[in-house]
């Protein structure tokens, strides 16, 4: 079994911009890359999992968030940096237009993109993380069994405020998180 980092994308990898899906407007956050590199020379598979409605919503579509992930990985290969893996939620409950208008098991807090990727790249959940900004990351994380990291970079202060009695690790970003795993 492997042991791995699943990643939010928007807030925890990239500079948070709502319903983000235009190459021109992605951004790293600071130390990303950096902090990717980390985890990878440490022996982590790092595979990525995001909630995206917009596309629910009508706001772009799978393919605009296909052509954006395939950037976002040829961006980090230039850097020896490998993500397994994206996946995705094109789903909303309630927001959702025509197919895309469903209550899923995909969507976190559901843990139906995490449980994907344990199956696929054998992951040890004891020895894994999820890593991201909001409480559907850290619920989903946990409801999947792995440790959950709250990073303060995108919603992660709004968050801080709704964690209650939540008992998590919180850094100031992915970077700092993985500094301290070195």
């Amino acid at each position: 079994m492997k042991k791995a980092i699943l990643l939010d994308r928007d807030g925890t990898i990239n500079v948070e911009k709502d319903y983000l899906h235009r190459i021109e407007d992605f951004e790293f956050e600071k130390n990303v890359v950096e902090a990717l590199k980390i985890f990878s020379s440490l022996g982590y598979t790092m595979a990525v999992v995001t909630n995206q409605s917009g596309i629910a919503r009508g706001y772009y579509t799978e393919e605009d968030l296909q052509k954006l992930n395939e950037h976002i990985k040829k961006e980090l290969e230039k850097n020896g940096v490998i993500i397994e893996k994206f996946y995705y939620c094109p789903h909303h409950p309630e927001k959702g237009v025509g197919k895309y208008k469903t209550d899923c098991i995909c969507r976190k807090p559901n843990t139906g993109m995490l449980d994907a990727a344990i199956k696929e790249f054998d992951i040890d959940r004891a020895g894994s993380f999820m890593v991201g900004d909001t409480l559907a990351d850290i619920d989903a994380g946990q409801k999947a069994g792995l440790t959950p990291i709250l990073v303060k970079t995108g919603h992660g202060m709004e968050t801080l405020e709704k964690l209650g009695d939540r008992k998590i690790d919180i850094f100031a970003s992915l970077y700092d998180f993985a500094l301290s795993l070195k």
